[in-house]
């Protein structure tokens, strides 16, 4: 497959997981601090997200089915779109804004189909990605799925505020409809299931994650995965109801999040996987890491006095900035360290720590910013940061590929 269609299948798969998850991780604590709820209850719906740590779980099962006639990948991640996509176009039927109780369980079943999407998504990106285009690729990941964060969050933002509710979920169910163009006209090339057809399921689920544990080196990786998004997650999770509390209103919050995030969030994460391989893995983990845990410290300084609509909009664009460079980092390493016959059930172990990680860090930081208020509630989330460079300083090498069995090392 060439490279500019490998562009474009990986951008319109990672934004079309963006797109709804962005409604309810930006859009959402907006929407619920106007009503006036309290930031740890706020922050306790990341739990919602719960099926992307717990995905692990049925990716071995991904790994090893699938559909002949559709593509071994393509089979899982075409029906669980159109499914999301029916399901957000259903919240749009009833006449006015649907209760918060059926509105928590709709975030609950899109994460379920968007979390098991993804898993199909991942293994799909490391079947087509040759070496060289690890960095790049997963720059494309990153951006792809940060635009449609930013779309379904910021510009939703804008036309609830504007048009209502029902305008606003017609229109997210239709963008995501839109996005699965792509795969529905991609052509999966055969990738056949690993060894070992009469297996037991049980025990295929066992050997993946018993993998981990014997694995060299995957005790100081696992928690290098743990640290290095979750202070950043902390900060972000109170960083909706930071903006509303500080006088913004719906479009302004939009507009910051969707013109100067999707701008700065795009551009940090293809500017990262490109200076991946350049800089070298480990050099790369280290300087954006580090311009990270800046970024959030940018928000505690912000948060100490009256700041400006000016101000604010550096800040935030500057975080998403190093975020984005931050994590296409992250996710370079971490797909190059998985074993291709496995590849669907390696990353995702990874990214569902990564999820656990970030998803708890964002559940406590309402209790966080209450307790400590939001200035020093984001100097802690600075302090984790570096804590996560730190880590990475003391324990991480770059994975040495094809030592003994053929599987790569985490040092």
């Amino acid at each position: 497959m060439k490279t500019p269609l490998k562009i474009g299948l990986l951008t319109s798969l990672y934004l079309s997981q963006g797109l709804p998850f962005g409604f309810f991780t930006q859009a959402l604590p907006v929407l619920l601090r106007k009503q006036g709820l309290s930031l740890p209850a706020i922050g306790l719906t990341h739990l919602l997200a719960l099926p992307w740590a717990l995905k692990f779980l049925w990716a071995p099962v991904m790994d090893r089915y699938g559909s002949e006639k559709l593509g071994r990948r393509r089979g899982y991640i075409l029906p669980l779109q159109v499914l999301s996509a029916a399901l957000l176009l259903g919240l749009a039927l009833p006449e006015g804004t649907v209760s918060v109780t059926t509105l928590l369980v709709a975030v609950l079943l899109v994460n379920l189909l968007a979390a098991t999407q993804d898993v199909a998504t991942d293994g799909l990106a490391v079947d087509l990605l040759e070496p060289k285009e690890l960095g790049w690729g997963n720059g494309v990941q990153v951006a792809g799925y940060r635009v449609g964060m930013i779309l379904g969050g910021g510009l939703m933002l804008i036309l609830f505020d504007a048009l209502g509710w029902r305008p606003t979920l017609l229109s997210l169910g239709l963008l995501l409809l839109v996005a699965t163009v792509p795969v529905a006209l991609f052509r999966e090339p055969p990738s056949p299931a690993p060894r070992g057809e009469h297996v037991r399921m049980g025990r295929w689920l066992g050997e993946s994650l018993l993998y981990w544990v014997r694995r060299p080196g995957a005790g100081t990786w696992f928690t290098l995965l743990v640290l290095f998004k979750a202070g950043e997650h902390l900060a972000t999770g109170m960083l909706r109801t930071f903006l509303v509390d500080e006088g913004l209103s719906l479009s302004q919050v939009g507009w910051m999040l969707g013109f100067v995030g999707f701008t700065t969030g795009l551009l940090g994460a293809l500017v990262g996987g490109a200076l991946v391989n350049r800089l070298g893995q480990r050099r790369a983990l280290l300087v954006f890491g580090t311009l990270q845990a800046g970024a959030v410290l940018l928000y505690a300084l912000a948060a100490k006095g009256a700041t400006s609509l000016p101000v604010l909009a550096i800040v935030c664009g500057v975080e998403h900035l190093t975020s984005g460079m931050a994590t296409a980092a992250l996710f370079t390493v971490m797909m190059d360290i998985c074993r291709p016959e496995h590849a669907a059930s390696d990353y995702t172990v990874q990214a569902s720590l990564v999820v656990l990680a970030t998803g708890g860090a964002a559940a406590v930081s309402g209790f966080s910013a209450q307790t400590l208020g939001y200035a020093w509630h984001f100097t802690l989330a600075a302090a984790l940061c570096a804590a996560a460079v730190a880590w990475v300083a003391l324990t991480f090498h770059p994975p040495r590929t094809l030592v003994s069995g053929g599987q790569p090392e985490v040092s």
